[in-house]
């Protein structure tokens, strides 16, 4: 396909920072969405076009609405706000891992158990139990049981690793959640709704653009267009948090010398 969508921006200075993200969208595949009986209606003002039945995202429009997410995003580092990262399709988990990580932030990279937000009392449970038991682990604690008893307890630390080992450092309710493909993660996005809490996603056109605060129209089938998403949001919020740490050194400065 002619990138129609790139050709349209260059040319005018003033679209310089515009053309260059349009170009990058391009290039990581972000552009594609499903075939037009998927689409949901909430999609159709960010669709360009078609190609072999498959519907084409005006990526202009998608690099404004990344930049008012990224605005928002950026506005919570300045907080040091909370996020929860949520992406457990295997397009999206490693990134999600990553993210997370990078940023010291919770994060969910596999199935979504419900009440992960409205029951978070319990949840919180059982996070500390993984975090009681690895610890005891470590410390060679668990020696004084049975080796039956040890393996048993060896399952438990598993299978709590696997659905509550990114959520270590949830301590309390997010303040924003960052989703890729809300409609799979449709669980995760009704919770943060009935809660109020703000959401950021990567969106494909099979989405309901509606339930979402900050919709990114893109391709969230693709490893590149997921990969790409979440480092924006990322340096974004790195960048918000430095600007915040840099204005509390320079006060701090100033009072000293009052």
């Amino acid at each position: 396909m002619e990138n129609t969508q790139t050709t349209k921006v260059r040319g005018d200075t003033s679209l310089n920072h515009t053309g260059s993200m349009i170009e990058t969208l391009f290039n990581v595949g972000a552009h594609f969405g499903f075939v037009k009986s998927r689409r949901h209606p909430s999609a159709k003002p960010f669709i360009f076009g078609t190609k072999n039945k498959i519907e084409i995202f005006d990526l202009e429009k998608t690099s404004k609405e990344l930049e008012k997410a990224l605005a928002f995003v950026e506005s919570k580092g300045k907080e040091g706000a909370m996020a929860l990262f949520v992406g457990g399709k295997s397009e999206a988990r490693e990134a999600v891992i990553k993210s997370g990580r990078e940023l010291e932030m919770p994060f969910v990279s596999g199935r979504w158990i419900g009440g992960t937000l409205t029951n978070f009392v319990e949840i919180k449970k059982r996070i500390i139990r993984l975090a009681e038991l690895t610890e005891q682990r470590e410390r060679g604690e668990l020696n004084k049981y049975t080796k039956k008893e040890r393996l048993l307890i060896d399952r438990e630390i598993a299978k709590l690793q696997l659905y509550f080992g990114g959520l270590s450092t949830l301590k309390a309710l997010p303040k924003l959640l960052i989703v890729m493909d809300p409609k799979k993660e449709n669980i995760a996005v009704s919770e943060a709704r009935f809660l109020n809490i703000p959401i950021v996603a990567l969106a494909g056109s099979d989405s309901n653009f509606f339930e979402i605060d900050y919709a990114i129209p893109g391709n969230d089938a693709s490893r590149q267009s997921i990969q790409f998403i979440l480092s924006e949001l990322v340096k974004a919020y790195k960048k918000g948090k430095i600007e915040s740490q840099d204005k509390q050194e320079i006060k701090n400065d100033n009072n000293g010398t009052n």
